[in-house]
C-alpha cells in the first residue's frame, strides 16, 4: 500500500509538514476509521505475552501506589483493620474472576476493548463506551501522574533537603512547588518510556515491580520493627460514619471494583497479546487477587503502625517517606533509605501509567469525534494518531483534570472510586452477557471492521439499541445516591444504600436486562463466526470500503 506522502509531487510547506508528522501503515493495514495496526486482531508475531508476563502485569497494577492506598483509604472511612482487610479479599478475588472472563475474547480473538465493543453497541454505538473509558483513564492518568511528581520530589528531596523542605504553593495552597516540578520531571521520563512498543514491556515491567516491592518490603520491615505489632489501628474498634458495619464493607468493596473496573474490563488490550490459550488465565485467577491484597494489607500494617511512630495516619507512602525524613532529622543513612524507596514508588507510578495508556488504543477511535474536523476523511487520512501519541494526548489532559483537587480528603476520594463502578459495572454486565450468553463466544472477526450496512454489526444506522437500553436501566438504581453522597457525605437512606453495592447492582441489571432483551428481540447476527482467532483467517486485502468513501466516489475527485 502507498503512503499519502507519494501523493502529490509538489506539496506546499505546510502540506510537507503535515505529510511529515503523519504515521506510517504497516504493509497489508490500511489507516481507516474503522481499521488500523493497533485495532486488527493481534498477528502472531507480536503475541509475545507468556505466563510470567502476565504475573508481572498484575505485580504493576496491583502493586502500585493507588492499590497500597485503596486499603489504607477503608481505615480512613471508619473499617478497622481486620474489616478492611477481609473487604480487601473478598474484592481481590471478584477482581480476578472479572479478569478472566473480560480478558476471554482478547485471549480466544485476539482484539482489544474498542474492537469487542463493536458486536455488542454496533459500529457506532461502540464509541459510547469507548468514550467513558477513555475520560475515566484521564482520570487515572492525572492521579498517577500526581503520585508519581510527589514520588519524584520525595527522591530529589532525599539527595537535597532544601528541597524537600519546601514551602511554596500554587493552585491557591493545594499543590505545592516542589511536587509540580515532579510532575514535570514525571512527565519526562513518562514520554521517554512511551516509545517502547506493548509488546516489549515485559522488561520495563519487571524492573518496575522489583523496584516497588523493594519498598513495600523496606517499609513493612522498618513498621513492625519499630512497633512489635500491627500498630494502633488493628486494637481499635470500628468508627463508621453510618450505616452498619455490613454497609460499609460492603461500600470498600465496591470502592475496589471501581477502582480496578477500567482495568478488569479492558482486560482484552493486554490479553490479545497472549502467546498462547490460557497464558493469562492463571495470572489472573492468582496473580491479580494476591497482589492487590498483599499490597494494601502492607498499606494497611504500615500505616498503622507508622501512626504509633509518627504520630499521624498517612496512608500514601510517598508522603510517609517525607514525613520520615522529617521525623529522623535529616539524617544522611534515612536518606539514603528515602531515596532509593521513593525511587520505588516513582518505577511503580510509570509501570501504572505504561499499563494505563499503552495497550489501550482508546484515543485513535476518538478521532473521529474530532470536533474542530470538518472532514474526517482528511483527518484519517492524514492518520496523525497512534498509541503512542494518544498516550501523550491522555497524559495531557490528566493533568489538566487538577487531581490534587480530587484528593484532597479521603472521603472524597472513596465516593470517587465508587463513582467509576456505576459506569463501568453495566458496560461489563452488557460484554459478557452478549459474548458469553447470547453469542457463545463466536464473532465474525472481519465484520468488526466494516463500517457500513455489510457488517452484520452494523444494526441500525450503526447502533444496536439494545445495548444503551441496558445500560440505563443498569446505571439508572445507582446514580441518585452517587448525587446524594456527593453533595452530603452524611446522607444515609435506600438510595445510598444502593450506591453503596453500585458494582454488584450495575452488573447484574445490565447483563439480565441485556440478556432478556436479545431473548425477547434477538439480533439477529447471532452464531454467525468463529469460536476463536484461526491464524491468517483474517486478512486485510487493500483498504476496507465505507459509505463514506462510497460517497466520496459518486462526488468525484475534489
Amino acid at each position: 500500500m502507498t503512503n499519502s506522502k507519494e501523493a502529490d509531487p509538489h506539496p506546499s510547506r505546510w502540506r510537507r509538514f503535515l505529510q511529515y508528522i503523519e504515521v506510517p501503515t504497516d504493509p497489508g493495514v490500511p489507516n481507516t476509521p474503522w481499521l488500523n495496526r493497533d485495532l486488527i486482531p493481534m498477528p502472531k508475531e507480536r503475541r509475545t505475552y507468556k505466563i510470567w508476563s502476565y504475573f508481572i502485569y498484575w505485580c504493576i497494577s496491583g502493586l502500585c501506589i493507588s492499590g497500597y492506598t485503596t486499603g489504607s483509604t477503608l481505615l480512613a472511612y471508619g473499617l478497622d483493620a481486620t474489616q478492611a482487610i477481609v473487604s480487601l479479599v473478598v474484592g481481590g478475588l471478584i477482581v480476578g474472576v472479572l479478569c478472566v472472563t473480560c480478558g476471554w475474547m482478547g485471549e480466544r480473538h485476539h482484539i482489544g476493548f474498542t474492537v469487542a465493543c463493536r458486536f455488542s453497541w454496533g459500529m457506532r454505538g461502540a464509541y459510547f463506551p469507548v468514550i467513558v473509558r477513555a475520560f475515566v483513564i484521564i482520570f487515572w492518568d492525572g492521579l498517577q501522574a500526581y503520585w508519581g511528581g510527589q514520588a519524584v520530589a520525595v527522591t530529589i528531596g532525599a539527595i537535597i533537603p532544601g528541597f524537600a523542605h519546601m514551602k511554596q504553593t500554587l493552585a491557591g495552597g493545594i499543590l505545592l512547588t516542589k511536587d509540580f516540578i515532579g510532575i514535570i520531571i514525571y512527565y519526562i521520563f513518562f514520554i521517554a518510556m512511551m516509545r517502547i512498543p506493548p509488546e516489549r514491556l515485559q522488561k520495563p515491567f519487571i524492573v518496575s515491580s522489583v523496584m516497588f516491592s523493594a519498598t513495600l518490603i523496606g517499609l513493612l520491615a522498618w513498621a513492625v520493627s519499630n512497633t512489635h505489632s500491627g500498630g494502633p489501628l488493628f486494637q481499635e474498634q470500628a468508627s463508621l460514619i453510618h450505616g452498619g458495619t455490613g454497609w460499609a464493607m460492603l461500600f470498600g468493596i465496591t470502592a475496589i471494583l471501581g477502582a480496578w473496573g477500567g482495568g478488569t474490563i479492558g482486560q482484552s488490550d493486554w490479553t490479545r497479546y497472549a502467546n498462547r490459550p490460557y497464558a493469562p488465565t492463571l495470572s489472573q485467577l492468582i496473580a491479580a487477587p494476591f497482589c492487590i491484597i498483599v499490597c494494601a494489607t502492607i498499606g494497611i500494617i504500615v500505616t498503622s503502625c507508622a501512626q504509633e511512630i509518627v504520630g499521624s495516619l498517612i496512608w500514601e507512602p510517598f508522603l510517609l517517606l517525607a514525613a520520615l525524613q522529617n521525623y529522623y532529622n535529616d539524617s544522611p543513612r534515612v536518606r539514603a533509605a528515602i531515596f532509593f524507596a521513593g525511587l520505588g514508588c516513582v518505577c511503580a507510578q510509570l509501570g501504572i501509567s505504561i499499563v494505563l495508556n499503552s495497550g489501550c488504543p482508546t484515543v485513535r477511535i476518538l478521532c473521529l469525534l474530532c470536533p474542530k474536523c470538518t472532514n474526517q476523511r482528511l483527518l484519517f487520512r492524514r492518520r496523525y494518531i497512534n498509541i503512542r501519541r494518544g498516550a501523550y494526548l491522555l497524559a495531557f489532559l490528566g493533568l489538566a483534570s487538577n487531581p490534587w483537587q480530587y484528593l484532597s480528603n479521603a472521603s472524597t476520594f472513596l465516593t470517587v472510586l465508587s463513582g467509576f463502578g456505576i459506569f463501568f459495572a453495566p458496560f461489563s454486565g452488557i460484554l459478557l452477557a452478549d459474548y458469553f450468553v447470547v453469542r457463545r463466544c463466536t464473532i465474525k472477526l472481519e465484520d468488526c471492521f466494516i463500517g457500513d450496512k455489510r457488517s452484520i454489526y452494523w444494526y441500525h444506522n450503526g447502533v444496536n439499541w439494545r445495548a444503551p437500553l441496558a445500560w440505563v436501566l443498569g446505571v439508572f438504581p445507582t446514580m441518585p445516591g452517587l448525587i446524594m453522597t456527593t453533595r452530603d457525605a452524611t446522607a444515609w437512606n435506600v438510595w445510598v444504600r444502593i450506591f453503596h453495592i453500585a458494582f454488584f447492582v450495575g452488573l447484574l441489571i445490565s447483563f439480565v436486562a441485556f440478556s432478556v432483551i436479545c431473548w425477547v428481540s434477538p439480533p439477529g447476527n447471532v452464531g454467525i463466526g468463529v469460536l476463536y482467532h484461526e491464524e491468517n483467517s483474517f486478512e486485510v486485502e487493500g483498504e476496507l470500503e465505507t459509505e463514506e468513501k462510497e460517497k466520496e466516489k459518486e462526488k468525484g475527485p475534489v
